[in-house]
């Protein structure tokens, strides 16, 4: 085993260049009132990481330019498509309207683990604020509910880490579904 240099691990990425022609995964992304600009760039930085289609900045989430989302998004804020959008609920109207299944990061009376939860795609997957979580008016506009479980004290992850570990779960079931 060799640890592979720089310069070949970019051999095996996307240039920032060729993102306008590259195919993006069926995956949309809803921030709801994220407040930490830090995790605003982490989000960046894992949704380039899954190709995702589109990153919908809502209510007071920050958006770019911000040297603190640029701190953690390393530049991923010029190859993932993103807009920002104040009204969370109607972007969630309009995705619905494009036949697009809405998942809620969230725990409810009905969640499920997101390793168990089916994915139907396009989807869109909505993170809400790192206190108070989804929005119920937002929740009310779901197709299902899926939260990451914990073993510990805590009852959740930090917003970005939860983001991606959900995030490589409904990447997995598309790639093990679509690319075979």
């Amino acid at each position: 085993m060799k640890k592979l240099t720089l310069e070949e691990i970019d051999q095996q990425r996307v240039r920032p260049d060729e993102y306008d022609s590259v195919e993006r995964f069926p995956i949309y992304v809803l921030l709801d009132n994220i407040r930490s600009l830090h995790n605003v760039g982490s989000i960046f930085r894992s949704a380039d990481a899954a190709r995702v289609s589109r990153l919908y900045l809502c209510g007071i989430t920050g958006v770019p330019p911000r040297p603190e989302i640029e701190k953690t998004a390393l530049g991923a804020t010029e190859t993932v498509p993103w807009e920002y959008r104040k009204d969370a609920a109607a972007v969630l109207d309009e995705l619905r309207d494009q036949n697009c299944r809405i998942v809620a990061l969230e725990h409810t009376d009905r969640s499920v683990a997101h390793r168990k939860a089916r994915y139907d795609f396009p989807c869109c997957l909505v993170i809400g604020n790192e206190v108070w979580g989804v929005q119920e008016e937002l929740l009310e506009k779901t197709d299902l509910a899926v939260e990451i479980p914990m073993y510990g004290s805590k009852h959740s992850l930090n917003v970005s880490v939860a983001f991606g570990v959900a995030m490589d779960q409904i990447l997995s079931q598309f790639i093990d579904r679509h690319h075979q």
